[in-house]
């Protein structure tokens, strides 16, 4: 170091200006060097951190979009639900009114009185069988086939009637009444209401019969021989027999 500096001391004075010259580029550069890399340093800082941002926002933003989308299907699933009730609910309306509806007509209609059969004796004819003319419809079912009320009304007979055996008559509105005879077993009693189309007895070959069928009448009053023929009668009501 000391000699150096004698070296420095004994140099010409150019000699002097051009080592002081060498010795502030050298400091200069070795200040730029630092400055260099405290510049690259603080720039890949820089990058890293934008970087580090930039996947963070990605991130943000694509768990949002995640939550967007699971939210609209929670929504559209919701909204699936409430148009299915909304849907059963209408269906249920809509049934409830047909069903009233078709009460509303059955209460109106006519059936025939047995659903499978064969016509027997007609109204009106005579025979020695009868000590009048015949005064009913006839139809030829097995014993013990279902025996349907022909109209809904109220039951004003039921029991033994004679010649009929086992017999119901119900009263319908106006002044309309059906007869059932011949019956092997009664299911109604007298005063009970009855639908159109209820089963009210099961036929048979009780009093009168030659075999088993049901006699059938259609009349005006609730006894004989105010009777009006019963295939024209249920035609007029709708009923092909």
């Amino acid at each position: 170091m000391t000699q150096h500096t004698t070296t420095f001391r004994g140099a010409s004075k150019s000699t002097r200006r051009s080592m002081r010259t060498r010795a502030a580029i050298v400091a200069a550069g070795m200040g730029a060097s630092v400055a260099l890399g405290a510049g690259v340093a603080l720039a890949a800082d820089t990058s890293t951190s934008t970087s580090s941002d930039a996947l963070s926002a990605a991130s943000a933003h694509s768990l949002s979009g995640a939550l967007r989308d699971q939210a609209g299907d929670q929504q559209k699933a919701a909204d699936a639900k409430v148009k299915a009730a909304a849907d059963a609910k209408e269906r249920a309306v809509k049934k409830a009114a047909s069903d009233r509806s078709k009460r509303a007509e059955l209460v109106k209609s006519w059936v025939k009185p047995v659903n499978k059969y064969s016509l027997g004796s007609t109204f009106g004819i005579g025979g020695s069988h009868w000590s009048h003319k015949h005064s009913g419809q006839d139809f030829v079912v097995p014993e013990g086939t279902s025996v349907k009320a022909a109209h809904g009304g109220t039951v004003v007979d039921a029991g033994w009637g004679g010649a009929y055996g086992n017999n119901i008559v119900i009263k319908h509105d106006g002044h309309t009444f059906t007869q059932y005879g011949h019956l092997s077993k009664l299911d109604v009693k007298v005063g009970q209401k009855v639908a159109t189309g209820q089963d009210i007895a099961k036929s048979g070959s009780t009093g009168n019969s030659t075999g088993p069928h049901l006699h059938f009448e259609t009349r005006k009053t609730a006894v004989y021989g105010s009777g009006v023929e019963p295939v024209k009668f249920m035609k007029a009501h709708g009923v092909g027999v």
